[in-house]
């Protein structure tokens, strides 16, 4: 059975003195008697007091709290950039509150409404797969909640916004692959109800027109970020009688499911396929063979989602809200071929 947490009102009772009394202490107010404050503390540390966090921020009306939600934990990618988050949260006395909808809509609904009831200042939130409705996100907004999007963003939704340059990225890694003789490049494309998705498909496309490489419909392939899919697509590529030379992957988790499918059918990587993935997951480099992946600043996201929602707290009225798109580059590695020289 759950004990009876200690209250100001048994700090009061046992020293019989006022709860304003207890109060003032435990705020080490000026007009005190330091005899008097001293008991205070002394008891309240006796009977292990902790503050009523909900009342003292019913009070002020700010919980000093931000919340995150991410899509899922699985992969590194969000857990990094959460340490981003604290790290900036933390500095300006900040707790974070971190929840994750397992891709599903109806838990990012449920989880929202979770942060809004537990009165968070703010939330930083990256959307899930399934989210095309975005009723219970604008509803929040509503209310007052301030909302800073990062790396899976929407149109549709406004507030401030951190991403990186999604469509450079994808048109580096593509390019590459062309300059290393690659001409059949297949795409695992992401959610196309998703700026990252389309970005990155677009990248792409616009790479194999800058050098004249044909389009091809049947190699564009979405995934859509759903476990098992990448596989079942790469498969299918595998078997088409006249197979790509190289894939490029719409993030590192769905390239590495290629890579595992394109071993299972006894093929060598570069060398009968190349792969390349986008995000540079810590696990890319490890893989035989190690990943080719577009880097993201992962903990500069995070760091720069908390101040953008910290600012925005601090000053609702005068916030504009900011997008930011920060820079990629690529890392080449094992799972690409070398140029000619």
């Amino acid at each position: 059975m759950r004990s009876k947490q200690p209250t100001i009102w048994d700090i009061a009772i046992k020293l019989n003195v006022s709860i304003s009394t207890v109060s003032r202490a435990l705020r080490n107010a000026p007009d005190i008697n330091p005899e008097t404050k001293k008991a205070v503390l002394d008891l309240a540390h006796q009977l292990d007091y902790q503050p009523n966090t909900i009342a003292t921020s019913l009070r002020k009306n700010k919980t000093d709290i931000i919340g995150v939600m991410v899509p899922e934990f699985v992969h590194a990618f969000f857990p990094s950039i959460i340490l981003g988050i604290q790290e900036v949260a933390n500095a300006a006395g900040y707790k974070v509150m971190v929840m994750q909808s397992g891709e599903s809509l109806e838990i990012e609904k449920h989880n929202l409404q979770a942060m809004v009831s537990s009165r968070v200042d703010g939330l930083i939130l990256a959307i899930t797969r399934e989210t095309n409705d975005y009723e219970h996100i604008i509803s929040a907004q509503r209310k007052g909640l301030p909302i800073v999007f990062f790396n899976r963003v929407v149109d549709e939704l406004q507030g401030s916004k951190v991403m990186v340059d999604d469509y450079k990225g994808a048109y580096i890694a593509v390019q590459h692959l062309i300059q290393t003789g690659c001409r059949r490049i297949a795409h695992l494309a992401g959610p196309e109800n998703m700026t990252i998705g389309r970005n990155r498909l677009n990248g792409y496309l616009d790479a194999l027109k800058a050098h004249q490489v044909p389009i091809e419909d049947e190699l564009i392939m979405h995934c859509d970020f759903v476990d098992g899919r990448a596989r079942a697509c790469t498969q299918r590529l595998l078997t088409m009688e006249n197979r790509p030379d190289a894939l490029f992957a719409v993030n590192d988790p769905t390239a590495i499911e290629a890579l595992i499918c394109i071993r299972e059918n006894g093929l060598s990587i570069p060398d009968d396929i190349a792969l390349a993935g986008f995000s540079n997951a810590p696990h890319g480099a490890f893989v035989t063979p190690s990943l080719t992946s577009v880097v993201q600043p992962i903990h500069e996201i995070g760091g720069l989602a908390a101040q953008l929602l910290l600012r925005q707290i601090k000053a609702p009225q005068q916030f504009i809200p900011e997008t930011h798109v920060l820079d990629t580059t690529l890392v080449i590695r094992q799972s690409t071929r070398a140029k000619p020289e």
